[in-house]
């Protein structure tokens, strides 16, 4: 049964796994683990005795392949949800003894293909026995080829630091000891070697000793499904119950956040009476309370990891909002060449945060255009340019009641589908004597007199990308020298991130022109490996008669020391604007604007992912170009090492004037 129930939640991290030794009774394996409440086993699908090379596994007609029990004796629906299997431990492929590397390889491929005969939905690999995974790797990848329906993770232990003592190590990675300082650093070169196959996971084993935060923030942007705690990874509280260090509920509450299931391991090693256990309160100090009836010898273990989960906050509507645009790709709006529709103006309207920050800017800046003395005889010319189906109309007109100023408000919109609802709005609200609506490009328009506030929302999830600086350099002329725009500023931003989710979802187009691509997305599982850098900034009014839009710029990612190796498949684009004074907008991490959802971050991939070694920096160079009917973006990488410039000339994604 689920670990709980959480609002919103629809993830797999709330089913708890349990992993069993060999038995070949597995219906009977099913029935005692789901009954004691686990909600999938990971069991080994074949006797680990078995080795192919034994003169009595010949093949001959009379051979039968030892496993735990066959489709008919357990059906394939429960093979399906409640079965894991676990591939034999022995196995090591790239060991030097060659009749064991063959009986590896051989058995590898039996128990992947009988598993995928019972329709699992994925198997475990054993760790590799050795710092080289290359002939592993290679058997795997073979493997992958021939799979549609089922995950193969591999066991890994969360490992990162020469520090670490042996004795951390569980007793099944004797052979790693002194060899494996990073298991990311396994991870990467053993996906790599399989290409980055997009059904080739992570299940990590949680030690009793935990790595630094930045080298456990990698994992976040890597196909971890599961995470494996062993009972000897647990302390005891007072009562003699298990309970994990304030780090590991840190980890296992982040691990939920990113539908990471979890799988216990091990036997009992808490003296707790036997027939009894104790129910977990919904607090920090891990004492216990009354007791139930026992089930299971590692129930008191499932049911902490029950308490971590069922103690977390439920998710917020926004959150809940969004789960469906979770590290979804969608392409970036062309809104000069396009007209939007109405359930697209609709979803951008609902953001009441960012109105309320256009409301306050043009409170503050109509009070510094006009003085409390000039407030009845003075009338303040406001154009919002770009105005939509109204909503910056509204936030204006509201301005203007509550600071007491007199307004006279022009409209211009180019979209004459949403002119038609402008219409319809300023005649149900009875706007007809301080509202004009212009349905005109603003860069055509000539207006009949000049404006004493400039509002606009032209900004992207890049800040300039949907085309503001043209924009507002074409509707500018009809502002005051003295003018006010509205943003007078902003800023885009630069994140190098881990996200092989993404990577894989835009190497699946299989072209070039989806790789120079960025896309719009809200991301989730990646791993933010820098803090982000300002890219090109723009302020307006700018009367300059030399001004450019056109920007370059070299960014220099320094990755946290003790982050270890990282891996690069492209950089997150934010921005923050300055609306007027110290009103402001921002998606970028440091500083978002609280429950502002109008826009999610942008995404520009690496054609290749670029390995960052431990201590070295990160070099990208980054151009915004300009032509007289498009403007793109190009951008490369130059350390640590160099790859070509992507969308050269605007060759795969451009935004049109």
């Amino acid at each position: 049964m689920p670990l709980g129930q959480r609002v919103g939640d629809k993830s797999d991290s709330r089913y708890c796994g349990v992993e069993t030794d060999f038995i070949d009774e597995m219906p009977h394996v099913l029935t005692h683990n789901l009954s004691g409440g686990f909600d999938f086993v990971v069991a080994p699908l074949v006797d680990p005795s078995y080795r192919p090379s034994f003169p009595t596994n010949s093949a001959s007609e009379g051979f039968v392949l030892p496993v735990a029990a066959s489709d008919l004796v357990v059906s394939p629906a429960q093979w399906s949800s409640h079965v894991v299997g676990k591939i034999s431990s022995w196995i090591d492929l790239d060991s030097e003894d060659e009749k064991l590397r063959m009986d590896s390889e051989t058995a590898l491929k039996q128990e992947i293909s009988w598993a995928s005969h019972l329709s699992v939905q994925a198997c475990l690999l054993p760790p590799p026995k050795k710092g080289c995974c290359s002939n592993y790797a290679r058997s795997v990848n073979q493997i992958l080829q021939g799979i549609t329906n089922m995950q193969l993770w591999l066991r890994l232990p969360l490992v990162k630091s020469g520090s670490i003592e042996n004795e951390s190590f569980d007793e099944s990675y004797d052979s790693l000891s002194g060899i494996l300082y990073d298991s990311w650093e396994t991870w990467n070169s053993f996906r790599l070697l399989c290409e980055h196959h997009i059904q080739l996971c992570v299940a990590l084993d949680i030690q009793s000793s935990l790595p630094s935060i930045n080298s456990l923030l990698r994992w976040f942007g890597e196909p971890v499904r599961a995470a494996i705690i062993h009972t000897d990874a647990f302390l005891t509280n007072a009562r003699g119950y298990p309970c994990l260090s304030k780090r590991h509920q840190k980890l296992i509450t982040a691990f939920f956040d990113f539908g990471f299931q979890i799988v216990i391991s091990g036997s009992l090693i808490h003296s707790i009476q036997q027939g009894r256990l104790e129910v977990f309160p919904a607090n920090d100090n891990d004492t216990l309370g009354e007791g139930a009836p026992l089930t299971h010898e590692l129930k008191p273990y499932l049911e902490y990891v029950a308490y971590l989960y069922q103690r977390m906050d439920p998710l917020p509507e926004q959150e809940r909002f969004e789960l469906n645009y979770r590290d979804f790709l969608q392409a970036p709006l062309q809104p000069l060449m396009d007209n939007l529709e109405a359930q697209t103006y609709e979803t951008f309207e609902k953001d009441t945060v960012k109105y309320n920050q256009y409301q306050r800017a043009v409170c503050k800046a109509l009070l510094d255009r006009v003085s409390d003395e000039q407030a009845s005889s003075s009338n303040t010319v406001l154009m919002v340019v770009g105005a939509g189906r109204g909503p910056l109309v509204r936030a204006s007109l509201q301005a203007a009641e509550e600071v007491g100023r007199k307004i006279k408000v022009y409209a211009v919109e180019k979209n004459p589908n949403a002119v038609v609802t402008l219409h319809s709005l300023i005649k149900l609200e009875g706007w007809e004597s301080i509202v004009i609506v212009i349905s005109c490009d603003m860069r055509c328009w000539d207006a009949p007199e000049k404006a004493d506030i400039l509002v606009s929302e032209l900004l992207g999830s890049f800040g300039d990308n949907e085309l503001s600086p043209e924009c507002l350099d074409g509707a500018q002329r009809f502002l005051k020298p003295d003018g006010i725009s509205i943003p007078s500023s902003y800023t885009s931003y630069l994140q190098p991130i881990t996200t092989t989710k993404l990577y894989n979802d835009v190497k699946a187009n299989k072209d070039l022109a989806h790789m120079e691509t960025p896309y719009v997305v809200k991301l989730h599982k990646v791993a933010r490996l820098a803090q982000a850098q300002p890219v090109f900034t723009f302020h307006h009014p700018e009367f300059s008669p030399n001004r450019s839009n056109q920007r370059y710029v070299k960014l220099e990612f320094e990755i946290p020391p003790d982050t270890g190796s990282t891996l690069v498949h492209g950089f997150a684009g934010y921005f923050d604007a300055v609306l007027y004074g110290d009103i402001y907008l921002s998606i970028e991490p440091s500083k978002p604007t609280p429950t502002m959802f109008s826009w999610f971050p942008i995404f520009f991939p690496l054609r290749t992912p670029v390995y960052v070694p431990s201590g070295s920096h990160l070099e990208v160079q980054f151009w915004r170009c300009c032509a007289p009917a498009k403007v793109w973006y190009e951008w490369c990488v130059t350390s640590p090492i160099t790859l070509p410039v992507h969308n050269v000339n605007g060759r795969s994604y451009w935004v049109g004037l």
